[in-house]
């Protein structure tokens, strides 16, 4: 399940990736922030991922990154600060921060919440 919620006061749409994740949750996601024109068009994100297992493989990542190179094109750019705890979500999270390289996108992963909005606030 994801749940996503923009707070208001940090500017930063904070989002929840709780239990198992599939291919379609990531999907439904990534439309949904595109298709939402109300979040500033320099978006940062703050993805709580602690408590999620990933169900969709590597090969699986184009998808996701073909999806969010379409949510790219509404937006100057969006910030994603990701929070983990498992070695697992590691593999797939950092595997995709190498593949999903874009001058408009950075994406970097943490494991602690401080240390993910230190880095929010970098930009």
């Amino acid at each position: 399940m994801v749940i996503s919620k923009f707070n208001e006061q940090t500017k930063i749409l904070e989002s929840h990736f709780k239990n198992n994740i599939y291919l379609k949750d990531v999907l439904d996601y990534i439309i949904a922030t595109k298709e939402n024109t109300s979040y500033p068009r320099t978006l940062k994100i703050l993805t709580n991922a602690k408590h999620a297992s990933f169900k969709f493989s590597f090969n699986d990542l184009n998808a996701i990154i073909s999806e969010n190179n379409k949510s790219l094109e509404k937006y100057d750019a969006i910030i994603d600060a990701i929070i983990i705890d498992s070695p697992e979500t590691a593999a797939l999270t950092v595997l995709y921060q190498e593949l999903a390289k874009n001058k408009k996108y950075h994406f970097d992963v943490f494991s602690t919440e401080e240390a993910a909005l230190i880095w929010l606030e970098t930009f």
